[in-house]
């Protein structure tokens, strides 16, 4: 367990010799885990702040903020009173509103000050400014007495002959560009100090801290407390001690104890509570599902397969379980890739249906329609700063509103690279924050890619060549299918870590065969026939020749799959016998038979036989 102190206090108790004043920014809303004679406490960060300066000598801070004004850490008598006397201050209510002006007198009096250490902190730094870049006339000669002061400040020599330490300012920003870019440019007494997010260890010992306000924890073996800390730890990466901290909260609240860690953890991420990956009914679900599948996807034995064992895995939380933490990662990922028309956007809203319950609860994006590089903003929100940072982005909204969902990506070849460079944080670590700070998380969803890559591949001369053909063997179409992703990724877009990501989670779609058209065929005409006794109380019928003449034209090119016979079907019957049912009185009738099909001219016509 950690019993060392968080670097960026380390690095200002180094400093303090040699530095006047820190832009201290990053994580600065956090609490950390500083050592105490009796091992490390969490604190917030004034307090963390203080318990250093107070272990170097320091008797008293000050503490500015745009609101409040000027107070006395800690609200002590004794501190209280020196820094009345020291700086003229009149405390009313344990604070003073000051000016700017007065605030730069403040600073010139620390500076100057001989008698005792002190530190000023000006929190909420950001805001001094409504605009770092145009300031005010005031507020300029603000800064640049401030820049003078980290000039011209001298170290206090101590009575007793210690080190001589600076009496420091500190600036509290969330950017250190909310600060004017100049002030703090090229200065060698103004020192940047960046708080990072807590790293595991940190985390771990945070979960050693706060273990014992967890329910069972008193009465559980040593082995279950271990798991406990491993799942505390590994479930929070990325997260502040706040976070961790407000997880213990929330699972006192909802009465979780330390066997149920992982709800607590994803409750806090997700907002629910209810988790559908660990129902029974979805493991029995998914156990008999492959004729449901294959009833919708037909003729792909081979993807539906992999497909489920790959969906088997997501739902015993076997997903990255070979890594030492991938309980952010989500839940599975899937790379469809395969003719067009063959069921790759279908088996995704078949997957939605079987885990969900709704076909339509998965969410999808077309990946055409970001194939510039501006076009990120839109999907992931644009940048801090930026106009419309604060709506956030298409794809962070939609995760955060619907945190258990299949995300299809359509088309994932057409984005532009750079947008494809987010996706290895969310393989990874399982989250993504917009423009606005949020962070969304795909823990619980399912990442669904599509892709056409290596059906048509480039020459020499780049040329456009079919690689693969509707009759090739399953074998030979899945291996250059393959090996066309894997040269994509590693040679065109020199970017072989997203295809590391993705892993074998590459399922490759066959194309359609004469049987399996012939099957998909029958299954849109009964949509058809469903349709019209939906709309109209109609009964179709047709004869076996018709029906065995309208195969033929809607199967005769199936390399666009079944979408390809769709369209043929809508050309060859649907268009037709709307004309002949506008020709006909079906006020009434109940039954239409087909008893002609006929071409002419490019024109094809039904005659129909109404009852």
């Amino acid at each position: 367990m950690s019993n060392t102190a968080p670097r960026w206090l380390a690095d200002l108790e180094r400093l303090l010799a040699i530095r006047s004043q820190y832009v201290i920014s990053g994580n600065i809303r956090d609490s950390f885990l500083v050592p105490q004679p009796g091992g490390p406490v969490l604190l917030p960060l004034l307090r963390a702040l203080w318990e250093t300066l107070k272990a170097q000598g320091y008797r008293c801070l000050l503490v500015y903020d745009p609101v409040d004004g000027l107070r006395v850490y800690p609200n002590e008598a004794e501190p209280k009173a020196l820094a009345e006397r020291l700086f003229e201050l009149k405390l009313a209510n344990g604070s003073q509103q000051i000016s700017l002006e007065t605030l730069n007198n403040v600073m010139r009096n620390l500076s100057a000050q001989r008698e005792a250490r002190c530190a000023l902190l000006v929190d909420f730094a950001s805001r001094l400014t409504r605009q770092a870049d145009h300031l005010s006339e005031a507020e300029h000669r603000f800064f640049i007495a401030a820049e003078k002061l980290s000039l011209n400040a001298s170290a206090l020599v101590p009575k007793d002959g210690g080190i001589p330490l600076f009496n420091p300012i500190l600036w509290l920003v969330n950017r250190p560009q909310d600060l004017p870019s100049w002030f703090a440019l090229d200065s060698e007494r103004v020192a940047s100090l960046i708080v990072s997010r807590p790293d595991y260890e940190t985390r771990e010992a945070a979960a050693h801290q706060l273990a014992a306000l967890f329910d069972g924890h008193s009465d559980a073996s040593e082995a279950a407390r271990a798991k406990f800390i491993k799942n505390f730890t590994d479930g929070t990466e990325g997260m502040t001690l706040n976070a961790l901290s407000d997880i213990t909260e929330l699972a006192s609240r909802e009465h979780l104890g330390i066997d149920a860690i992982d709800d607590a953890v994803r409750c806090y991420k997700v907002g629910a509570l209810d988790n559908p990956w660990r129902k029974d009914y979805l493991r029995a679900k998914i156990r008999d599902a492959q004729s449901f599948i294959e009833d919708r996807v037909k003729g792909q034995r081979c993807a539906v397969v992999k497909t489920l064992d790959i969906l088997k895995r997501s739902t015993m939380g076997l997903t990255g379980a070979q890594a030492r933490s991938g309980s952010g990662r989500p839940r599975g990922v899937l790379f469809f890739a395969g003719p067009t028309g063959v069921g790759k956007t279908e088996l995704a809203k078949t997957l939605t249906q079987l885990v969900f319950g709704n076909e339509r609860a998965y969410i999808r994006f077309d990946m055409s329609e970001f194939a510039e590089e501006h076009s990120s903003a839109r999907l992931l929100g644009a940048p801090p700063g930026y106009i419309g940072f604060d709506a956030g982005g298409e794809l962070t909204n939609a995760v955060r509103e619907k945190p258990f969902s299949v995300v299809l990506f359509d088309e994932i070849e057409k984005a532009h690279p750079r947008i494809l460079d987010k996706f290895l944080q969310i393989l990874e670590d399982g989250r993504l924050t917009d423009g606005r700070g949020d962070t969304a998380y795909f823990s619980e969803t399912i990442l669904i890619f599509t892709s056409n890559l290596g059906i048509y591949v480039e020459d020499e001369q780049g040329r456009r060549s079919q690689n693969v053909r509707p009759g090739d063997a399953y074998d030979i179409v899945e291996s250059r299918v393959r090996e066309a992703i894997g040269d994509y990724f590693k040679f065109r877009l020199s970017r072989p870590e997203i295809l590391n990501r993705i892993g074998d989670n590459i399922v490759v779609f066959d194309f359609i065969s004469p049987e399996v058209a012939e099957r998909i065929f029958d299954g849109m005409l009964k949509n058809v026939a469903r349709r019209l006794f939906e709309e109209f109380h109609l009964q179709l019928a047709m004869p076996a020749e018709i029906r065995s003449d309208l195969l033929a034209r809607c199967t005769r090119d199936l390399s666009n799959g079944g979408r390809g016979i769709g369209n043929a079907l809508e050309s060859n019957f649907i268009n037709p016998l709307s004309r002949a049912l506008f020709a006909q009185e079906i006020e009434g009738k109940r039954r239409i038979v087909v008893t002609a099909l006929a071409e002419e001219d490019k024109v094809i016509s039904l005659t129909l036989q109404v009852d």
